[in-house]
């Protein structure tokens, strides 16, 4: 019986280093990229961004992706709101577009869906 009693503490404990290490694992640079929509069409893009941990489970984000027709740089803020998931906000300045941004890891990559003022994207990147 005492050993038992022991056990929920055990799995608390692991449980706690896990969402640790989810939430380190975003800290850092990725990169890749997918499909940029706006007004006038879509275009690839390729995508570089550095995650820094701003709070427990908060990280802000600085990124920069290229197209066809030019480059953008965007900065956000996301917290974790799931064992592998984030929210947040972004704004690029250069085009005075603000949204919401999505992100959904697994291991080591991450799908990014940006979405506001007329525009959005769906990212794909890695480590």
């Amino acid at each position: 019986m005492l050993a038992l009693s022991g056990l929920p503490q055990v799995a608390s404990a692991q449980s706690q280093a896990a969402k640790k290490v989810s939430v380190a694992s975003l800290e850092g640079a990725w990169s890749g990229g997918g499909t940029v929509s706006f007004a006038g069409g879509s275009e690839q893009a390729r995508c570089r961004a550095r995650f820094s941990r701003a709070g427990e489970h908060t990280y802000t984000v600085n990124a920069t992706c290229a197209t066809a027709s030019g480059r953008a740089a965007q900065t956000a803020t996301v917290r974790q709101v799931g064992s592998n998931r984030y929210a947040g906000r972004f704004y690029n300045s250069e085009y005075s577009i603000s949204g919401v941004i999505d992100i959904i890891v697994r291991g080591s990559n991450q799908i990014v869906r940006l979405t506001g003022d007329g525009a959005s994207a769906m990212l794909n990147l890695s480590r």
